[in-house]
């Protein structure tokens, strides 16, 4: 047993500190997957993802003299909102002429939730990923980061019902999304 331990991300905020050179291979080493896979809910073509995956950890290098370290999980909790900001400043950036935000109508959809016990996570996550680009930033900050509604139409300067309408929307299209893979699945077999 250690007598002086400590967990990773403290050692990796002390050398982020003192401008340890390391503590970027390391804040990267450790957190590239779990970030990588954030900003993959939000940007699914692979050559925007990985240029707003740079944009973020340029800003976390940048601005860790800032960072004020609260405990374990601290250091993650912020790495992810970077990439989560980054992301929405990406898709602020591409969406002109109203495309982000989109109200067309869609079939009607039954209000069963749909057993996703069969999928994979990265069937769960391609599936995200073509949902349009509205209702998938609504999506992932309501059901992933846990906003509220409030809290979003803040975030992406729209109002809260469009927020409620945009996950209600992504929500029917997940749902038909898993019903024909649901469907496919069932005919290979």
């Amino acid at each position: 047993m250690k007598l002086f331990t400590t967990d990773k991300e403290e050692a990796i905020v002390r050398k982020l500190s003192r401008g340890d050179a390391t503590a970027i291979d390391l804040l990267y080493a450790t957190y590239a997957p779990h970030l990588t896979a954030v900003c993959a809910r939000y940007i699914p073509r692979k050559d925007d993802m990985e240029d707003v995956l740079q944009e973020a950890f340029i800003k976390m290098f940048s601005n860790a003299s800032g960072f004020n370290y609260r405990g374990k999980g601290s250091l993650k909790a912020w790495a992810t909102r970077i990439v989560i900001n980054e992301s929405l400043l990406f898709l602020r950036r591409i969406a002109t002429s109203g495309m982000v935000f989109t109200d067309k109508d869609l079939p009607d959809q039954t209000d069963e939730t749909p057993d996703v016990s069969t999928l994979n996570a990265e069937e769960i996550t391609a599936m995200i990923g073509r949902l349009p680009p509205g209702y998938r930033m609504v999506f992932n900050l309501y059901v992933v980061e846990g906003m509220s509604h409030q809290q979003i139409s803040e975030l992406l300067g729209i109002k809260v019902d469009t927020s409620a309408s945009q996950l209600h929307k992504a929500k029917a299209m997940l749902a038909r999304m898993i019903k024909e893979h649901r469907k496919q699945q069932e005919q290979r077999v």
